[in-house]
């Protein structure tokens, strides 16, 4: 049993802690077998370079990769360069170009499934026309497809600043998709993860954007494996996966309802491409084993102790999830430190991050108490409670 902890409460007070032993399960044979699933994996930042907003992202690179290696040694896909490795929020494009290229190179050699986020980050101009964005993007799928990855084509800033409506998104996905070697993932990241993204698809009422997402994918179904749906709202994820042409994947992006939605009922499921399978990767992998088998009930049984954590992590402001992300994989042992490209540490405070010290050991996502424990004792300290 590990050590007695004390957590700071928003109260003001302590909250004695002690982390439970975790459970543990089997590794899996391989991947599963009834979805497809991938973990947006973190990247780790190398704690002796500079790494404030705006300054060029610094990588280490061995932790980086092996956190990878330990996804696809579950049996899970990588998504790769997506906004949990804070595309958007400190990964530059230069940094993001190399990460691609590296974890092509690792999924090679091991036979891992990767995908990698495809957007168009480096414009730097205010307003951009739509062939600079289109060129942007097309750059990015280069990158992506060379390195031997499926291409995520995600939601652009630059896109939702510039377009004038529907018809410029239908022209200017129909121009990326055409070009791309195989079929291609869509990405609607909500405006919880990303303000910048508000009436994205070409209008604020969601109702009209998934129309318009519809009639994109119809017209270039061929080219479209599936879309990642990122809007926390499982009814409307639902909906939207009910009216997809058939052979069109629905991988759930929402990180509050994914037990329920990757389980489905009578009329589907929905895929998974989550930020929240990078902590809980053993869960992920178990769960999926089990749900192989028919036993639902111990899927069940896996995931949905993890959804207060998970909720936790993703409360808002919601952008900020990669430092829960990060701090946990601190915890777990897959990097020796909490330093987060562009300083994204501090973004959540102290008492947020006990309470996530706290939910990750009760869903069993501390798969070493004792080094959690001293981990966390540390972090405390560091920041002027005795823990």
């Amino acid at each position: 049993m590990s050590d007695e902890i004390l957590l700071p409460r928003p109260s003001g007070d302590l909250l004695r802690y002690r982390v439970p032993e975790p459970p543990s399960w089997p590794a899996p044979a391989g991947p599963a077998r009834s979805r497809t699933v991938f973990a947006a994996a973190h990247v780790v930042a190398d704690p002796a370079r500079e790494h404030r907003p705006g300054a060029p992202a610094a990588l280490d690179w061995e932790a980086t990769l092996a956190f990878r290696e330990h996804l696809w040694s579950l049996g899970l896909g990588v998504a790769d360069a997506m906004d949990t490795a804070q595309r958007g929020m400190g990964l530059d494009w230069a940094t993001t170009r190399e990460l691609i290229t590296r974890s092509g190179a690792a999924a090679r050699a091991r036979g891992g499934r990767l995908a990698c986020g495809a957007g168009t980050d480096q414009l730097t101009a205010a307003a951009p026309g739509l062939k600079e964005i289109v060129e942007a993007y097309q750059e990015q799928v280069e990158v992506v497809e060379a390195a031997g990855a499926q291409v995520i084509l995600m939601a652009s800033r630059a896109l939702a600043a510039t377009a004038a409506g529907p018809e410029d998104y239908a022209e200017v996905y129909g121009r990326l998709l055409a070009g791309t070697e195989r079929p291609a993932v869509l990405h609607w990241l909500g405006t919880p993860f990303d303000p910048a993204l508000e009436g994205y698809w070409g209008s604020a009422d969601l109702d009209e954007a998934a129309a318009l997402v519809l009639e994109i994918i119809r017209d270039n179904a061929a080219k479209v494996d599936g879309i990642k749906v990122s809007l926390l709202d499982a009814d409307r994820e639902i909906a939207l996966r009910r009216a997809l042409p058939e052979g069109i994947k629905m991988y759930t992006g929402d990180d509050f309802h994914y037990p329920e939605l990757i389980l489905g009922d009578d009329r589907g499921f929905s895929h998974a491409l989550l930020g929240v399978f990078d902590p809980l990767a053993g869960h992920a992998a178990a769960a999926l084993d089990a749900l192989d088998r028919g036993n639902t009930a111990a899927y069940r049984a896996i995931l949905e102790p993890t959804v207060p954590l998970a909720r936790h992590i993703f409360t808002a402001p919601t952008r900020h999830y990669k430092t829960g992300v990060v701090l946990l994989a601190h915890l777990a042992g897959h990097q020796d430190h909490f330093t987060m490209v562009g300083g994204e540490q501090d973004s959540r405070d102290l008492v947020h991050l006990a309470e996530l010290f706290r939910l990750a050991g009760e869903a069993g996502a501390l798969p070493d108490p004792d080094l959690a424990t001293a981990r966390m004792r540390a972090l405390l300290a560091s920041r002027g409670v005795a823990g």
